[in-house]
């Protein structure tokens, strides 16, 4: 057995014992693409710059032209929420320079450019979760807040067009013009508190004699920690220049609200070629963002907290430090609901809350 045999077995074996584990408006803590390729259906947050950036090796071996080729090379994501929330422009590259050697001619070659190169807009046409009242616990069952649901299975949903670049003679897309098209539908499931189901379904290069239509299918899940996550992804490609079924997976650590770091490894299901390749990636954001001031006329009552109770400040202050040495949260869709004893406390408040509106009820008490 070959070398690049057992190590797509070990690849294969990593994968499918990986517990199925995911990651993604602005939100708090950052939010990343990665570790996968698949791209969520939200926007990183108005005002907010993100740059996500991997290192990764290729071994791509093709039986029919009895090939071999090493590949190393780096895959940039530069994003930026523009305008309002829902809006994010993005620029995405991989420059990668690959030495190929020609098993029956004896020969070898290298080519460097890049194998990724576009610029579009993603804009978030309906949000799952944007009525609050989704978001809101069931006091009288935990098993509801953590169990699976079909409904949970619809989507937010984001579209996405834009261009890809040649520039130059690029050895990877012979012939191809300097601009082409790509358009994208993005959805997004938050399965379960840990569980988040990412789809995207694209065609690109548009008006090249070789368009290519692609699926990726992406499921992550967070631990109890959600600092930790895994994913498992599927990739998908159609084209007359090239196809090809793929599977990766990996792990991410969310480090700090702005930096995240992750690993992930995959393969390919052929061998023409045969691939196997692994990355080490970072995510890393310069978070300049700010709500947005709400009129007092169009405020509802109690949005500002009500009136100051006797030592708030150092409550807030205590709470803060108690969150400060919890876990932390993951990003937006790994939103792991209360506890059962904060679901305790949430309903114990609720009673006391509604028994108080009972006897407010404008009757004179004797």
């Amino acid at each position: 057995m070959s070398i690049a045999s057992s190590m797509k077995n070990l690849i294969y074996a990593f994968l499918f014992t990986l517990p199925l584990n995911l990651f993604s408006q602005y939100t708090d803590v950052i939010n990343s693409n990665r570790p996968g390729l698949s791209v969520s259906a939200y926007a990183v947050g108005k005002n907010v710059v993100q740059l996500e950036a991997g290192l990764f090796f290729e071994q791509s071996d093709h039986s029919l032209l009895n090939t071999q080729s090493n590949i190393w090379g780096t895959d940039l994501s530069l994003r930026y929420g523009l305008l309002f929330e829902q809006l994010e422009l993005n620029w995405e590259g991989a420059y990668q320079n690959q030495n190929i050697t020609y098993g029956d001619l004896g020969t070898s070659d290298n080519l460097t450019d890049f194998s990724r190169n576009r610029i579009g807009l993603k804009y978030l046409i309906y949000d799952r979760y944007k009525d609050p009242e989704r978001n809101k616990p069931n006091l009288y069952s935990w098993k509801a807040n953590y169990g699976f649901k079909f409904k949970n299975l619809i989507p937010s949903v984001a579209v996405y067009g834009g261009a890809t670049l040649n520039l130059g003679d690029n050895p990877f897309y012979v012939g191809d013009p300097t601009v082409s098209y790509r358009a994208m539908v993005a959805t997004q499931s938050r399965l379960t508190p840990r569980f988040v189901l990412i789809t995207n379904i694209a065609y690109d290069r548009i008006s090249t004699d070789f368009p290519e239509l692609s699926y990726l299918i992406s499921l992550s899940h967070a631990f109890r920690n959600p600092k930790w996550s895994v994913f498992v992804e599927n990739q998908g490609i159609n084209s007359d220049r090239y196809s090809d079924v793929l599977i990766r997976g990996g792990v991410a650590h969310l480090f700090q609200d702005n930096f995240q770091a992750d690993v992930n490894m995959g393969a390919s299901f052929k061998n023409t070629p045969s691939r196997i390749f692994i990355t080490l990636g970072a995510s890393y954001r310069l978070d300049f963002h700010k709500d947005k001031p709400i009129a007092i006329d169009e405020q509802n009552g109690g949005e500002n907290g009500g009136p100051i109770k006797k030592n708030s400040m150092k409550k807030k202050k205590r709470e803060a430090r108690k969150k400060k040495k919890r876990s932390g949260s993951g990003a937006e869709d790994i939103d792991l609901g209360p506890s059962k004893k904060q679901l305790r406390k949430l309903k114990k408040a609720k009673k006391k809350k509604n028994k108080g509106k009972t006897r407010d009820d404008g009757v004179i008490d004797f």
